[in-house]
């Protein structure tokens, strides 16, 4: 794994994770008791209470890898990320992580388990930048960590991020690094529209806002919303909030800057441009050949250094950054920056 890069700026030690590091070494060094695992580790820190009390909840193969010998990675959300998961599943705000664990959500949790553990010990100097993280069970897909200047952040399977706020506690049989939020793999059955996944996203309020904006009596968000097989690729708040500034010559400008009477047509003509009516999977991606889009005109994808690139009908470029996210009509591809069509 490519390594290369130091956290010392981003460790945050609490006095409960000072504490679990304590019952390692302690364990370590007595002659007595063997060091704790990484489900004890868990288990004796307040701040990973919830982790533990989850994992036991559902118990099964990830309970015991957690428990036995072996050289693993937990990716270990706090006790105040759960409590968010769970005013985020059940939408009360006052939900904490105890209305998680009903029957009917088992399943989920267990995915949401595995979906944290690696197979192999990886020291916060040895986490991959930029590339694809499988976790060690099967079934499982990837996720990915960024650097955010000082700070590591982890893009889950539903374009969702989390902040590695604490790394580096050991255990007999692996390392743990605290993250903020409960990371979630891809959706195994859709569930949601593209415009709910795009509505339910922190990242993509101004895409969300821009087609309220250009829509012609709800007309593209309600397409969006409806039936059939799409493929739409999703600009991120700050790829708007940067055309804002291409467009208005305004290096302070942020997104609503293009919301404004006049540019309807220019947003809602952007917007089509980012559609394919057809579903296209990363998989099925078409390397190097026009793709036609809703608006009428079209784009290519390439690959630059193992990922995929869009040129648009200007000659821009904008990195596909994520891939797959489903959606019941049709799947979202997240991009770093609006393309544009022909003027």
């Amino acid at each position: 794994m490519p390594s290369g890069f130091t956290l010392s700026r981003l460790r945050r030690l609490s006095a409960p994770l000072v504490i679990a590091a304590a019952v390692g070494l302690a364990g370590c060094g007595d002659g007595h008791h063997p060091p704790p695992t990484i489900a004890q580790t868990a288990a004796a820190s307040t701040e990973f209470s919830t982790l533990a009390a989850v994992v036991n909840f559902v118990g099964g193969e990830v309970s015991s890898l957690l428990s036995s010998p072996g050289d693993l990675t937990v990716f270990a959300p706090t006790n105040a990320a759960f409590d968010a998961l769970a005013r985020e599943l059940t939408g009360n705000s006052a939900a904490v992580a105890s209305a998680l664990l009903t029957d009917a959500n088992r399943p989920l949790l267990d995915a949401v388990l595995r979906y944290h553990v690696l197979g192999t010990r990886v020291a916060s100097t040895a986490v991959p930048i930029g590339q694809p993280i499988d976790p060690v069970l099967a079934g499982t897909d990837s996720f990915r960590v960024d650097r955010a200047g000082t700070a590591l952040v982890i893009t889950d399977g539903r374009f969702r991020t989390s902040r590695i706020v604490q790394t580096d506690l050991g255990a007999s049989n692996g390392v743990i690094h605290a993250i903020d939020k409960v990371i979630l793999p891809p959706e195994a059955v859709a569930s949601r529209s593209i415009v709910q996944v795009a509505a339910g996203n922190e990242n993509f309020t101004s895409l969300v806002a821009a087609l309220g904006f250009a829509s012609v009596n709800g007309d593209l968000v309600s397409l969006l919303s409806g039936g059939g097989a799409f493929t739409v690729f999703a600009p991120t708040n700050a790829a708007f909030d940067a055309l804002a500034r291409e467009l208005t010559g305004n290096p302070q400008a942020t997104a609503g800057a293009i919301l404004v009477p006049g540019n309807e047509a220019l947003v809602r003509s952007v917007l089509q441009y980012h559609v394919l009516t057809s579903q296209v999977l990363r998989n099925q991606v078409p390397l190097g050949a026009p793709i036609a889009t809703a608006q009428g005109g079209s784009f290519t994808v390439g690959l630059s250094n193992g990922a995929l690139t869009i040129t648009d009908a200007r000659n821009r470029t904008a990195s596909i950054v994520a891939t797959d996210v489903r959606a019941t009509n049709g799947v979202v591809h997240v991009i770093d920056r609006v393309i544009l069509p022909a003027p």
